[in-house]
């Protein structure tokens, strides 16, 4: 949800904690996180906002660009909320859709729990694994269980059922200290996997319901089909030691913001990524990602080329990068506020202004398929000339080994990088979106370089194979 980004995204997890009383994670620094099957390691997830789309809005929409999605690259479609929405005290002219109004319903504007059915069943012919979003430490205020079970939610002195977070008006929040809740709310969960063979969940703010809650919930549902594909929206450490497969790395994503638009170095990416390796559980997964549904779009607030560098680090750094659907044709309808509340549908005829978009995302989709350390490589970084511009680190996986430079600023870089050896240059050629800052600056594809010496374009980034 939109005010959550404010939040979570520019502080750390444990002022975000503090602030909503919840616990900060316990030190799971020596243990080992969950594991998960090759494919969650190996996957490209792919998130649907279904209003939003197309202009109908709807899953057959879907069902019907699934060839598109599996050629892009996509392995995981995480559908936004498919429930019905809360429509007292709703936000916008359409409400949010984390206002969840029945928890086993099908949002009728989207079509009938029949096409979706139809769009699981025709996503996993094509190999395509597909997860919703469950929301579940709120609900909507018509949502039938403030009548029918007002004991569920949290109440004040005066013994009213309130919000979660103050600002969150358009929703109440639920009681996980009582366990006829977290009862209800794993067999919804197990009902959603049983009767449409969903392939896993991605559960909103879900650092605020205990940690325990999530554990008890990935065990039973487990029974029900196991291998599935658990996503936190969360940046809480020990959640990825039983419960979660993913989780977001939202300190990332916040110093990335911060870096683009040149608030801090390019080595505060580094720092953070060095800070959680030490305190996260070893073999954690942690989502890397430049835009959601969260935000403006990172076209607008990177520019293009800017967009794309971001872009390069999710699919470069360890861990599973997110494709927001529209990226990848370089959209910009939600140029201000996301539409959250609204109807703002994406406009796909961008890939035709745009061309290097869709030739980026496929480009980078097909070499992360075609590279073991890229997917599951080690990282390790690179000293260079100008690290307060520019990231430079390998991955590395057996023989196999990539450098990966990427300058993070709207100024060319020439420098050298502590590297040495004969590299081959794999850098996608996707041509330029703007004119580059120097034709001679970039070697062809492919070409062999010699480093130590490197050069990039302003928000240039550049691949290297060692042979």
């Amino acid at each position: 949800m939109q005010k959550r980004i404010l939040i979570l995204s520019v502080i750390s997890i444990f002022l975000a904690s503090c602030v909503f009383g919840q616990q900060p994670s316990r030190d799971v620094s020596k243990e080992t996180a969950r594991s998960s099957q090759d494919w969650i390691r190996d996957a490209v997830i792919y998130q649907i906002w279904e209003r939003a789309y197309s202009q109908k809005g709807d899953f057959n929409s879907i069902t019907a660009d699934l060839d598109r999605i599996k050629n892009l690259g996509a392995d995981v479609l995480w559908l936004m909320p498919v429930h019905p929405i809360g429509q007292v005290k709703k936000k916008g002219s359409v409400g949010s859709p984390y206002a969840v109004r029945d928890y086993y319903g099908v949002n009728p504007d989207y079509g009938t729990p029949a096409d979706l059915k139809r769009l699981v069943a025709e996503a996993h012919k094509r190999g395509l694994k597909v997860i919703i979003d469950v929301v579940v430490n709120h609900t909507a205020w018509d949502n039938k269980l403030i009548t029918e079970h007002p004991e569920f939610y949290k109440k004040n002195e005066k013994g009213e059922i309130i919000p979660p977070v103050p600002d969150w008006a358009d929703v109440a929040g639920l009681d996980y200290e009582k366990p006829a809740v977290r009862k209800y709310i794993i067999e919804n969960f197990k009902s959603w996997i049983r009767d449409y063979d969903l392939d896993g969940f991605r559960c909103d703010v879900a650092l605020f319901i205990p940690t325990d809650f999530w554990e008890e919930a990935r065990a039973e549902v487990d029974k029900v089909k196991a291998n599935t594909i658990w996503l936190a929206e969360a940046e809480k450490a020990d959640l990825l030691v039983k419960a979660f497969d993913v989780d977001y790395s939202w300190n990332m994503h916040g110093a990335l913001t911060e870096v683009m638009q040149g608030v801090k170095p390019a080595s505060a990416l580094r720092r953070i990524w060095e800070e959680q390796a030490a305190t996260f559980a070893k073999g954690s997964i942690r989502m890397r990602f430049s835009d959601n549904h969260d935000e403006r779009r990172a076209i607008v607030r990177f520019g293009e080329k800017g967009a794309l560098a971001a872009q390069t680090l999710a699919f470069t750094l360890d861990g599973v990068p997110l494709i927001y659907n529209g990226m990848e044709v370089g959209d910009t309808a939600e140029s201000g506020a996301p539409a959250l509340f609204e109807k703002l549908p994406i406009f796909w005829q961008f890939a035709e202004r745009r061309p290097e978009f869709p030739r980026f995302y496929k480009a980078m989709t097909s070499l992360r398929k075609s590279s073991v350390a890229l997917r599951r490589g080690d990282v390790n970084w690179l000293k260079n000339s100008d690290e307060n511009r520019v990231l430079t680190f390998t991955r590395r996986s057996g023989n196999e080994e990539l450098l990966i430079a990427i300058n993070m600023t709207n100024a060319p870089f020439f420098g050298s990088v502590e590297a040495s050896g004969n590299f081959e240059e794999i850098t996608p050629n996707i041509g330029n979106p703007l004119p580059p800052d120097d034709e001679k600056s970039k070697p062809p594809a492919k070409a062999n370089v010699a480093l130590p010496t490197l050069s990039l374009d302003s928000f240039g980034f550049r691949i290297f194979k060692r042979k």
